[in-house]
């Protein structure tokens, strides 16, 4: 009986769950100062992607370590990070950015790629 309580329990505790976070529910307001490599996207990179795109990481192959790396493939981590979901080129694998995560790299592409 204790087992069986223990699954129920924690089959609605897991139903009941709401992935998204407060970042990706609430209305975003515009990004109005300059992105900048630094100060802004490398912080974003450290955290989660430079465990797989680094020398010995699964992503090696595509190394994310420095502003030249980052830089000359934006265009594909844009395209990667946006996908849903459940795509299997989704990226960060088993996770996702915020929104504002996401839009921070975006607009560092609009603003020029600024480093510094």
């Amino acid at each position: 009986m204790k087992k069986l309580l223990y699954i129920v329990s924690s089959a609605v505790l897991l139903i009941s769950c709401e992935s998204r976070t407060y970042d990706e529910i609430s209305v975003h307001t515009p990004i109005t100062q300059q992105v900048k490599f630094t100060a802004d996207i490398k912080p974003i990179i450290d955290a989660n992607c430079i465990s797989c795109h680094s020398a010995n990481g699964p992503g090696s192959f595509q190394p994310l370590t420095n502003y030249n790396q980052v830089k000359n493939n934006i265009d594909k981590i844009i395209d990667r990070i946006q996908r849903p979901n459940g795509d299997p080129g989704k990226m960060p694998q088993g996770g996702s950015l915020s929104a504002t995560q996401i839009n921070l790299f975006i607009k560092w592409k609009a603003d020029g790629l600024v480093e510094n």
